[in-house]
């Protein structure tokens, strides 16, 4: 970026000691040294378009796409119809912003505002915003939505995603909310401990569903026990499990936010995604971010606009809960066009999919010498196993061009299936690893 923001080093050197630092390096000194790259990118100047190109795909020729995927904890391998990359690639939406000027874009303001529309639906909330940059900061923003002087203990499962914790344990970093986290057992939210930590002081109460381990939480005996304090309840869901389970709408939930990269969003190597947001109407004007409208102009015709713009974060920003102002438009627009192209119908079969197959698949696995269900709740379409040597499981399985499960420690591996992988595939599997503990023997 040097070459595009004109900085010199005596610029450079008077923003790092206002915010209180020496040096580039000790800015970015979160970030682990073991991938750092310590030296200038090999990029030879005055090249051709073409001699570039391709070395581009000489480069990209060493990445490795599995054809078979058995890992999620967070970003999922979902079949995505044809016709949303047919959508979405039309250069009038081609863009990452929403737009200011609704007079010049009525198309992507109705598109932004069916998204938030089917966001509504499928999650059984009042209104939806136009979606932030990731289910993580979706989980953060929404714990800053339920900020109360008088309230100021944040009460956030232990079976949400360790990275989504981690993101909101950054947002509560110098303000004085007191983040507890509450225990699992049998992999599942500790009820009794939650009811033990709740009280008077408690802002909100955030959980998973499904949880981290795949597990299916009791969403609405947890919604009950929230509401009995007051305290606002936050549920941070897979949108293709809500194809099958109770909505946050259904469960009493206030605020629903979760990572909306399984709708029509390929994994990318990690981004960009899509953190959705939806809320009842009594929290809907702390929404964050940018929300679409529908209207009529002076004519009575139906026309489209950002609404609820003045608001705090946006006018008055010493009292904003939030420093958003954009979101994720090309990503909410491929979630859009997923969801039209699904249907609810297929978005409920493919969630049956998912399901049918991840649990065809435990029980085979299980069936292996020395394999075993971790839990022993219900799940959607991720669930532990309990194996000898996690780590041989997996290198075996990547020998056979099979990306296995995520472990979690030498003997245990969090594994996920979803409608993409057969049962053939399944069974070439289970096949492999009997054949490996075969030749053990």
């Amino acid at each position: 970026m040097g070459s595009y923001i004109l900085n010199t080093e005596r610029d450079k050197r008077e923003m790092l000691l206002e915010i209180g630092i020496s040096s580039v390096d000790e800015l970015f000194g979160e970030i682990p040294a073991e991938i750092l790259l310590k030296r200038e990118l090999e990029i030879p100047a005055g090249r051709s378009e073409l001699e570039v190109k391709k070395r581009m795909q000489k480069i990209a020729a060493k990445n490795h796409v599995f054809p078979t995927i058995l890992r999620g904890a967070g970003a999922y391998s979902h079949y995505i119809p044809s016709i949303v990359k047919s959508v979405t690639s039309k250069e009038e939406f081609v863009t990452a912003y929403t737009p200011y000027q609704a007079e010049m874009s009525q198309g992507l303001l109705q598109a932004i505002f069916e998204y938030q529309t089917m966001i509504c639906e499928l999650t059984g909330m009042d209104a939806s915003n136009a979606s932030v940059y990731d289910g993580a900061t979706a989980a953060a923003e929404a714990i800053a939505m339920c900020r109360d002087k008088k309230r100021h203990r944040v009460l956030v499962s232990e079976g949400v995603h360790p990275q989504v914790i981690e993101v909101i344990r950054t947002y509560l970093t110098g303000v004085e909310d007191t983040l507890v986290l509450i225990p699992c057992k049998e992999g599942a939210t500790d009820m009794d401990a939650l009811k033990e930590e709740i009280g008077d002081t408690t802002a909100c109460v955030l959980i998973q569903q499904p949880n981290f381990y795949g597990i299916i939480e009791p969403a609405d005996e947890i919604g009950e026990i929230v509401h009995q304090t007051k305290a606002e309840y936050i549920m941070h869901c897979n949108p293709i499990a809500m194809g099958l389970l109770k909505t946050p709408g259904e469960c009493k939930a206030d605020i629903a936010v979760g990572e909306g990269q399984p709708l029509g969003l390929p994994l990318s190597y990690g981004g960009p995604y899509l953190g959705f947001m939806a809320a009842t109407e009594k929290m809907m004007r702390k929404l964050p971010g940018r929300i679409a409208g529908q209207t009529t102009d002076i004519e009575g015709k139906r026309a489209f606009v950002l609404t609820l713009q003045a608001r705090e974060q946006h006018i008055r920003r010493e009292k904003a809960s939030s420093n958003i102002c954009s979101n994720q438009a090309l990503c909410a627009l491929t979630a859009a066009v997923y969801m039209s192209a699904m249907g609810p119908s297929g978005m409920k079969q493919t969630a049956s999919l998912c399901m049918s197959n991840a649990h065809y698949f435990a029980n085979e696995l299980c069936n292996l010498k020395g394999f075993r269900m971790e839990h022993k709740k219900e799940y959607f379409h991720e669930f532990v196993t309990i194996c000898p040597d996690a780590a041989k499981v997996l290198e075996v399985l990547e020998e056979e061009d099979i990306l296995g499960g995520l472990m979690l420690d030498d003997h245990r591996i969090l594994w996920c299936v979803t409608e993409m992988t057969a049962k053939e595939e399944l069974d070439r599997v289970v096949d492999i690893l009997r054949t490996y503990q075969g030749h053990e023997e």
